[in-house]
């Protein structure tokens, strides 16, 4: 602690540092950039409803066309939304004659669980 005197008044100022020095654990920058792709990829309402209708379906898996029906949205609205999960690694899909299967990346959707509670790493 250190006194200042300014004028008349005289003002204790505290040297210490704010905090312990961090330890600067910072995650690699591409690590970075794909766990933001990720987000990004589920930071939109549609999505996020995506994700939570395939991870609770039946068989843990949906196909497109049921994905249409549940959030009556056309068929190309609802697999460009799929693609983009996939792209992030959220989804895996799995083509079967004319349609699309869907299934969450349990890998994907623990990396993203981690970054918002890295307790349970």
């Amino acid at each position: 602690m250190a006194i200042t005197t300014v004028g008349a008044a005289q003002t204790a100022v505290n040297t210490e540092p704010c905090s312990p020095k961090l330890a600067c654990l910072l995650i690699e920058r591409e690590e970075a950039e794909r766990l933001a792709g990720m987000l990004k990829a589920i930071a939109d309402p549609t999505r996020l409803q995506l994700l939570r209708l395939i991870e609770r379906s039946p068989d843990g898996e949906a196909c497109v066309c049921d994905l249409t029906e549940c959030l009556g949205l056309r068929q190309p609205t609802i697999s460009h939304h799929l693609k983009l999960m996939t792209e992030a690694g959220l989804l895996n899909r799995e083509r079967r004659g004319t349609w699309a299967w869907f299934s969450v990346n349990h890998d994907g959707l623990r990396r993203v669980r981690n970054i918002l509670d890295p307790a349970t790493v």
